[in-house]
């Protein structure tokens, strides 16, 4: 019998994970998702996982995280590790859609480069705009991305509309702008890696 699993997932993920339980048929796969309003505070993270973890630990087989370290400097690892759950590898999400050597050779290349997904082009007002204050208090702008030189929209689907949207945040925020198309497929391969030990 296959164990029942709930991902824990950054709501960030949360559409793209959806897809690939419908695309691959994982319908013992459970999805509980954090506010994807947490990057802009990755100090809150490990508390907001923890509780989760402890809410639903009686309830699953297997616990599973969809998140990064997303900047919590280590700390994500050290609850997980108290719980021995395990979460998807790399330092950043944007690793999960472009690959840990592609977005190594991409920080190389300019380490000044602000990231976004899909997710993130469609709600940059809530999360960045509004998120980050810059709808009120425009004078921060460059506090925040005085020392961004690129935006790099790395793209889940071939949309027109999104791949608008992101140039026009790349000039909201004075960055030049690189559109690198990544598919689900590297987010698909590290999510089957797991789903395949669940299995046996």
């Amino acid at each position: 019998m296959i164990p029942s699993v709930l991902i824990i997932a950054c709501g960030a993920l949360g559409k793209e994970i959806v897809a690939l339980r419908q695309l691959n048929n994982w319908a013992h796969l459970k999805i509980q998702c954090l506010p994807a309003e947490l990057h802009n505070r990755p100090e809150r993270i490990p508390a907001a996982v923890r509780a989760m973890i402890e809410e639903q630990r009686e309830r699953f087989e297997q616990l599973f995280v969809a998140f990064a370290d997303c900047g919590t400097g280590g700390q994500l690892d050290q609850v997980l590790n108290e719980y021995g759950v395990q979460r998807l590898p790399g330092a950043h999400c944007y690793e999960f859609f472009s690959g840990a050597a592609t977005f190594a050779e991409l920080a190389e290349a300019e380490p000044g480069t602000f990231y976004l997904t899909d997710f993130l082009t469609q709600h940059f007002d809530r999360l960045v705009k509004k998120g980050l204050g810059l709808d009120k208090h425009p004078e921060l702008m460059n506090t925040y991305f005085g020392n961004y030189r690129r935006l790099v929209y790395l793209a889940q689907t071939e949309s027109p509309r999104l791949e608008m949207a992101a140039q026009q945040h790349a000039n909201y925020l004075g960055l030049e702008y690189e559109r690198r198309h990544t598919g689900l497929g590297n987010l698909q391969q590290q999510m089957k890696e797991h789903v395949v030990q669940w299995q046996r």
